[in-house]
């Protein structure tokens, strides 16, 4: 293995194009050497808008190019547990985005298939490799606000466009499914358990037929207990909040940190003579790149990456659950 693994991209999603191909590009341990597309001309635009030396016609054609070390497979949610699984079929190591598949069993399937080949695969959850992420699990191993009690958590945005995938059930798009997996993962990553029980409302597009809005509530069997929104009808908003028997922190920006610009940690710590507040200011830094440094080095250096793909099983059982009941 080279010092820098050479990446494959699978299809010209926008989100490869505006976020994760430019913060692989910046990456010290991988360059992007192919794009595929099912319109070569599509492939082509794409990878001279990027600097990518080549295009392929077909998924088909990156899968079986010998000089790609690892496939990033961006597509709709629908199509990553065909697509994935063919990456594992042809021996390439696959970033997948979140959410890892359309279900649980979808998930299970792709994780066993990389398992079985003994070829690696993460999933795409670029938040956790942040900086600010890591300092506030530590804080709170650390007994920071004594024991945790609550996980509070938010994630809206607007759409603009009617076409929007997010908005096609066909192609397992909903709020939950874009963006309420991160309020699900971050509350499934600070507990460090999984929820025994879980309760959702939500509202159903009449066109679209998917949730647009959901609220989810979920237990855990330590007593604490996590509650979020989601939705692609709302202003942006991106943040957790996390309550303890001695404190409190705060998170406002969350999810999608802007690489260029400092986020902050909010910290009350409960005392004798009331609450001491701290504001820590953590660097600026690009999730993407740190991702995908990650998954770099665990391919380099043949080790699992940091977070295990069963992860993503785990999180899209909860998907799961929370989906059934709020359809119920």
């Amino acid at each position: 293995m080279t010092e820098k693994i050479r990446w494959g991209i699978l299809s010209t999603a926008n989100i490869g194009r505006k976020r994760v191909v430019p913060a692989m590009q910046a990456s010290a341990h991988g360059i992007v050497t192919a794009v595929a597309s099912r319109n070569i001309d599509a492939a082509r635009e794409y990878a001279d808008e990027l600097g990518i030396a080549t295009a392929y016609g077909s998924y088909e054609e990156l899968l079986a190019d010998p000089n790609i070390d690892a496939i990033y497979n961006p597509l709709p949610n629908s199509l990553h547990a065909e697509w994935s699984i063919q990456c594992a079929e042809a021996g390439k190591p696959t970033l997948c985005e979140k959410p890892l598949a359309s279900d649980a069993a979808e998930a299970q399937m792709m994780v066993d298939a990389f398992a079985e080949r003994s070829v690696l695969f993460a999933e795409a959850f670029m938040y956790r490799f942040h900086p600010q992420t890591v300092q506030v699990k530590q804080m709170l191993d650390d007994g920071a606000i004594g024991d945790l009690l609550a996980v509070e958590a938010s994630f809206s945005f607007r759409l603009t466009r009617e076409d929007n995938i997010r908005l096609s059930a066909e192609l397992a798009g909903g709020a939950l499914m874009d963006v309420g997996c991160y309020c699900v993962n971050v509350t499934r990553l600070m507990t460090g358990a999984e929820p025994v029980a879980g309760h959702a409302v939500a509202h159903f597009g009449a066109t679209s037929g998917v949730d647009e809005v959901l609220a989810g509530v979920l237990k855990f069997e330590t007593g604490v207990v996590g509650h979020f929104d989601c939705s692609l009808r709302g202003q942006h908003n991106h943040r957790y909040h996390l309550r303890g028997t001695h404190g409190k922190i705060t998170v406002e920006e969350a999810f999608v940190m802007s690489p260029d610009r400092a986020t902050f940690i909010r910290w009350w710590q409960a005392g004798p003579d009331g609450d001491t507040y701290r504001e820590i200011t953590v660097p600026p830094a690009n999730s993407y790149t740190l991702m995908a440094d990650d998954f770099a080095l665990a391919l380099i250096d043949g080790r699992p990456p940091r977070y295990a793909p069963q992860d993503g099983v785990e999180n899209m059982r909860v998907i799961d659950m929370l989906l059934q009941s709020a359809r119920a």
